[in-house]
């Protein structure tokens, strides 16, 4: 074995402790020795003064003997080292009060059992509910599973139609770009549209009457021909009042 200055300083420390404990250990030792010989002296005067006065163990019947062996065991148990009647009372107190005690902490130890008790049964009562719920959850794994694929199968042909509406969408775009559909025209551009036609349409009426009642005009080309002539300026004046009031619909409605 390698010797270190790190192994020698723990061989002293080992040492040095032991050195300590055997001393500690030889004064330990020498004061039971005192002890024991104080025990046994004693015990020569307790039996000398017993023979004097005729109580020598051999000298007892059997039935004292047992009493006094009873008190013994009664001394020790109450731990006192007479037999006094107030060293017996005195223990007998103690005694009592740690029954006391003993009883109060078995209350309350039986209260508190009580109530773990109880929270036992709930806590089973809880599983038990919680177990029935689980079995029924594994029960209905099966349906939901189902359900989970027909969802998933209705998810991809709504992604199908997705790209079906948005490949319309863009066709319906591109044609409406190439007819010149705008922005501007909507329905009620339209609408209103539609509504200045019906009036220039009932404005005109009258001057396309006039004009299919020329054909019944007399056989005179130059009275007919100025005639014709006024009607034509007429009809020529309505068609720019109606491009002025359409161009005049499409300016004041931007937004459209």
């Amino acid at each position: 074995m390698e010797l270190t200055p790190r192994g020698v300083a723990h061989l002293h420390a080992v040492a040095a402790l032991s050195q300590s404990r055997s001393r500690a250990a030889a004064i330990v030792a020498a004061d039971l020795r005192l002890k024991a010989g104080e025990y046994r002296a004693q015990a020569a005067r307790i039996r000398e003064i017993l023979d004097r006065v005729g109580l020598a163990r051999d000298n007892l019947s059997p039935a004292a003997a047992a009493s006094a062996q009873v008190v013994a065991s009664v001394a020790n148990l109450f731990n006192i080292r007479d037999t006094e009647l107030s060293s017996f009372i005195v223990a007998n107190g103690d005694l009592s009060l740690r029954k006391a005690d003993a009883e109060e902490k078995r209350t309350k130890v039986q209260k508190e059992s009580k109530v773990l008790l109880e929270y036992t049964r709930k806590a089973i009562t809880k599983l038990t509910e919680l177990k029935k719920t689980l079995a029924k959850f594994e029960n209905e794994v099966a349906m939901h599973e189902a359900l989970m694929h027909q969802w998933q199968t209705n998810l991809a042909i709504l992604e199908s139609k997705e790209r079906q509406y948005m490949l319309q969408l863009s066709n319906y775009k591109a044609i409406l770009n190439r007819v010149g559909y705008t922005p501007e025209i909507n329905h009620g551009v339209l609408m209103e549209m539609a509504e200045h036609k019906k009036d220039l349409e009932k404005k005109t009426k009258p001057i396309l009457d006039t004009l299919r009642s020329y054909q019944d005009l007399p056989p005179d080309k130059t009275l007919a021909a100025l005639a014709i002539e006024e009607k034509m300026r007429q009809y020529a004046a309505a068609e720019k009042y109606l491009e002025e009031v359409l161009h005049s619909a499409l300016i004041s409605n931007p937004e459209l």
